[in-house]
């Protein structure tokens, strides 16, 4: 929900109070002031947070329009707030200031975003950034089966019909349809969003917004170090890529899918071809072994919503982490309401910036999926439990990615078998070789494929930022980056005259992306030192290997982990990494070691199969 992110962001304000320069003041004096200050600007700046927060959450809680308007007016009040703290802070001699710490909070506060535009340019870009992601959120789609029928949402009807449905011509008529109703009709709001970005970066002291967004991990060779990456993982993608195109061939035959061109992204259960799990079943190289599922079990052992997250708690306790608050109980929302209210079901965790006041909002299923996003979401708060002590513009992650990183950490432990046996949700599962592969090849359909995905949605949008992309070059490029980088593309023909790349919310909600890329790279190499910490991985090990590691109950991995989370961003990303891994940039060695056992059979099977390795160059975008 882009508008609570503008609003959290907006929070960055306190109440005005010049900075008043003393005659004669020395610099370890005005050094004192600023140090004196700042404790106040955290106190008010928790108190702001908190105000935000509880705005933001009403209306995720209770979706009505007075709790938008309510929402939105906070917002517009702290851009205000925001441009007279960094003009504030612009009085400080920060330059001749002894104190490392001192500089880093002033420089943090003083970063405005959008609130460095005037006050109706602001609201000029909330107003295309809502418009855009209105229109998202609006769009309905007409059925295959009944053309007439045209009430058919994203979630859960076209999703669903996306994921069984085998049938190539419905998939490609539903494709099409959401294309052409949530991408192009934003084409004018997004150049306006574009237009005014621009200028806001450039008032806050950065070229575009790409190096306004990048900024957020404090290195300036980040974007060399992702390019590293790919070369890194693209044998292993490509491995995946050509096993994944055989097995749709074999279903679709050669018509729907080329043997060495891109794959038809419509084929791959998903809308934007981002995961490709849910048509694992047409992909799984062993259909007779049992798929790890422990659903049933769940439910014939009467867990609620409620349990699967004390489960969840006491995982953590087991680390020697922080117990839940009560008042998370008392104040989360753990299941669907029942009341007909309508809210934002899609799982979130919440910091209210008050001492334990955390909370989660997910409408939870009883499923395995279920359990491990319960996981997944306690990890933000353990996150926010840790590092509540510190200073408030320090309460948040190391970096963008941190955040997700540590709540997928815990999922890849609770997701083991080694784990679901632990905890009696697993019986008589054998962990064969075979059983390995499948696991493996279900969580790589997940993880792998969307590494290119992500790159190339902020790598598309740091282009337009830049003006590398031009207007006339928006959609066939976006296309051009697919196949590049992923070997995706669309299942019909595009060009200029269609709008493409705000069909992803993201994009049309103006989130930024780069957090989740970094996210799945750097929870696996947050996941082996954990598990090594924990005596659980040994290298060439086959009975501790990082498929099957679970950190469940080592207070050697909780209290390693805790250290690393007790920094919050007080300290450059690379020191929060290093205290935990002893490694300071990110690396795909941990990922790739993860999944070398189904890397070695994918080139054997390849091989086996004479399926091609890569992918020529897409032809499905053509200029006007």
């Amino acid at each position: 929900m882009r508008i609570a992110v503008i609003l959290l962001l907006g929070a960055l304000a306190i109440a005005s109070g010049a900075v008043l320069k003393k005659s004669g003041e020395t610099p370890e004096e005005e050094e004192i002031r600023a140090d004196q200050r700042l404790k106040e600007i955290n106190q008010e700046l928790a108190r702001r947070k908190n105000i935000n927060t509880v705005a933001a959450w009403a209306y995720a809680s209770n979706i009505t329009d007075d709790n938008l308007k309510s929402m939105n007016e906070v917002s517009v009040e702290t851009a205000k707030y925001l441009k007279e703290l960094a003009s504030e802070l612009k009085e400080f001699r920060v330059k001749d200031f002894k104190s490392e710490d001192l500089k880093r909070q002033i420089k943090k506060l003083s970063k405005l975003g959008y609130s460095a535009l005037s006050s109706e340019k602001y609201k000029e870009i909330l107003d295309a950034i809502t418009a855009m992601e209105s229109n998202y959120a609006k769009v309905k789609l007409c059925s295959y089966k009944d053309p007439k029928k045209c009430d058919l949402s994203l979630e859960p009807e076209i999703t669903e019909i996306l994921i069984k449905s085998r049938d190539p011509e419905e998939l490609k008529y539903y494709w099409k349809q959401w294309y052409d109703k949530a991408g192009t009709p934003t084409r004018e709001n997004f150049n306006k969003y574009i237009e005014l970005s621009k200028e806001a970066a450039k008032l806050d002291g950065f070229q575009s917004s790409a190096e306004s967004w990048l900024d957020e991990y404090e290195d300036e060779t980040f974007e060399e170090q992702l390019e590293s990456i790919f070369q890194q993982i693209r044998p292993l993608y490509e491995q995946l890529h050509a096993y994944v195109r055989f097995k749709l061939r074999e279903k679709y035959g050669g018509e729907e899918v080329p043997e060495k061109g891109p794959i038809p992204m419509h084929l791959l259960g998903n809308m934007w071809g981002q995961t490709w799990g849910e048509v694992a079943s047409i992909l799984v190289p062993f259909p007779d072994k049992k798929i790890l599922d422990v659903t049933e079990e769940m439910v014939k052992q009467g867990y609620t919503p409620t349990s699967m997250f004390q489960k969840g708690d006491e995982f953590f306790q087991s680390l020697n982490m922080t117990k839940l608050p009560d008042s998370f109980w008392k104040n989360s929302i753990l299941e669907k309401p029942e009341d007909g209210r309508e809210l934002v079901c899609h799982a979130s965790a919440w910091d209210f910036y008050d001492q334990d006041d955390v909370r989660i909002k997910q409408c939870t299923r009883v499923t395995m999926d279920q359990f491990f996003t319960a996981h997944h979401e306690l990890g933000h708060i353990q996150y926010y439990l840790q590092y509540q002590h510190l200073p408030t513009v320090y309460r948040e992650g190391a970096n963008p990615g941190f955040h997700e990183a540590v709540g997928d950490v815990l999922s890849l432990s609770v997701s083991s078998p080694k784990h679901l046996e632990k905890v009696g949700l697993l019986k008589d599962f054998k962990f064969d070789e075979e059983a390995q592969i499948n696991q493996m090849l279900n969580l790589a359909l997940d993880k792998m494929a969307f590494l290119p995905f992500a790159y190339t949605i902020d790598k598309y949008r740091w282009g337009v930022f830049r003006g590398e992309i031009q207007p006339s070059d928006y959609n066939c490029k976006f296309w051009e980056l697919r196949s590049q980088y992923g070997g995706i593309e669309p299942p019909v023909t595009r060009s200029e005259s269609d709008f493409d790349p705000p069909a992803k919310y993201h994009v049309s909600a103006d989130v930024e992306y780069l957090r989740y890329l970094v996210s799945f790279i750097i929870q696996f190499q947050f996941h082996q030192a954990v598990c090594e910490k924990a005596g659980q991985f040994v290298p060439n090990d086959p009975e501790k290997t990082l498929l099957n590691c679970d950190i469940y109950q080592s207070t050697a991995a909780g209290n390693a982990f805790k250290e690393m989370l007790q920094l919050g961003s007080s300290k450059p990303w690379p020191d929060a990494m290093e205290l935990l891994t002893g490694q300071r940039k990110m690396d795909a060695s941990a990922l790739i070691e993860y999944f070398r056992p189904l890397s070695e059979w994918l080139q054997k099977k390849n091989k086996e199969l004479g399926a091609y390795v890569g992918w020529e160059k897409s032809t499905k975008c053509v200029k006007n």
